[in-house]
């Protein structure tokens, strides 16, 4: 069945499903999806405390001199209540006395012997961090199906959570088919190249999330391809480049077929990538890539990246975009959804010169590509386009000012 590139991923959401799960501590949790709903078991502050290194000090007292009575350091549980015409020396993160209404910086007073003098203009609960002002007890701080990073983790950390429930990483394997292929380790002939689509899934797939599984590439033989497939079927999902398009030697699909497995699309609309295959066994996909290397890494970003998405328990599946603008125009022969890989400088996409299926450079230098929709012609310089990020980090060669004026 062929299906535009909309009606496959609608078709992939009705038949992936998301994965088990598992408990992980906190700190192996890094880039994991979490797999429940978790709430604050305190408020955060836990207790009013200092914002500053300082004196604990009563509104009415702005402006006078005052004695110092005594000293709380951060962790100390002093019982201690602040009265009039009287300072607390207070650290930065010490619970703050009874009666306190503001702290007063280091800086901003003048010391004389036991006393300091205060300023005029004191606010109140100015340097104060109240009781959960941060996070309050039973709120909710990460849902099912977010992604874990480090900052995630801090605020885990900070209501005490050591464990945590994961989806579990989903098993992929990646292999490619054809006589003519070696691994980059191989000494080659003439007739033979080296195979760069496994490599490039395997560590694309590990990227992403996955554990990933580089398997020995298969000779286009089908009873080759079956024994392979008969191995796999303990994976959650299978990708294979070539062996998927109508020349007589391309067995792939065949092979699945005869093991049992329920084609969903074998083709797709879309240029480069239209032999892209997409089924299913009990408990396994399958994802055909085409062999050309740009035609395999485009369809795998737009299927094989949703595919995971769902897989790894993501609760945001669906790809998103930037807008850019174009930098120059792009012509188009119009009835095919057309990828097009190039490069965004953060303001202007630039379409790669080089963007034919076989090639591998283009990915290399660009960082993510636009789709044009079916009825599309041309665009012209200037046009608004939505790019899709494959590799994108705000970096540049050049130090930028990043500040923000008025």
């Amino acid at each position: 069945m062929k299906v535009t590139i909309n009606e496959g991923l609608k078709l992939i959401k009705e038949k992936v499903k998301k994965g088990g799960f598992e408990i992980v501590s906190l700190e192996e949790s890094l880039n994991r999806i979490c797999a429940q709903d978790l709430k604050a078991k305190f408020n955060l502050p836990r207790f009013n405390n200092s914002a500053m290194d300082g004196y604990a000090i009563k509104l009415n007292d702005a402006g006078k001199k005052v004695k110092v009575v005594d000293t709380i350091l951060a962790g100390e549980d002093k019982d201690i209540t602040l009265k009039e015409s009287q300072a607390i020396k207070i650290m930065t993160g010490a619970k703050i006395p009874k009666e306190c209404e503001a702290v007063v910086p280091f800086e901003d007073i003048e010391i004389q012997d036991d006393f300091i003098i205060l300023p005029k203009n004191i606010k109140k609960y100015a340097n104060v961090r109240m009781a959960g002002e941060d996070v309050k007890k039973d709120e909710e701080i990460i849902n099912d199906g977010e992604k874990i990073d480090p900052y995630k983790i801090a605020l885990l950390a900070s209501q005490g959570y050591s464990y945590i429930k994961v989806y579990t990483k989903p098993k992929v394997a990646i292999f490619a088919t054809g006589k003519e292929l070696k691994m980059h380790h191989e000494s080659i002939k003439e007739h033979q190249i080296y195979n760069s689509n496994a490599p490039m899934l395997y560590t694309r797939v590990k990227e992403l999330g996955c554990e990933a599984n580089l398997i020995e590439t298969s000779d286009d033989d089908k009873e080759s391809i079956k024994n392979i497939i008969k191995n796999l079927l303990k994976f959650d999902l299978i990708i294979t480049s070539g062996g998927v398009s109508v020349g007589e030697a391309d067995f792939t699909k065949k092979a699945f077929l005869e093991l049992g497995a329920k084609i969903v699309f074998d083709k797709v609309d879309i240029k480069p990538g239209k032999p892209t295959t997409f089924a299913t066994f009990d408990n396994t996909y399958v994802l055909n890539l085409p062999g050309n290397p740009l035609a395999a890494a485009i369809n795998f970003e737009i299927f094989g990246r949703f595919i995971i998405n769902i897989l790894r328990g993501k609760k945001e599946i669906y790809q998103n975009y930037i807008d850019a603008i174009l930098k120059e125009d792009i012509k188009n022969r119009p009835k095919r959804e057309v990828a097009i890989p190039g490069f965004f400088d953060r303001k202007y996409f630039i379409p790669s010169k080089k963007r034919g299926p076989g090639m591998v450079t283009p990915l290399s230098k660009a960082n993510g590509y636009i789709v044009l929709y079916r009825d599309v012609e041309s665009l012209k310089e200037g046009s608004r386009v939505k790019f899709i990020p494959i590799k994108f980090e705000f970096t540049a060669k050049e130090k930028k000012d990043f500040f923000t004026y008025c």
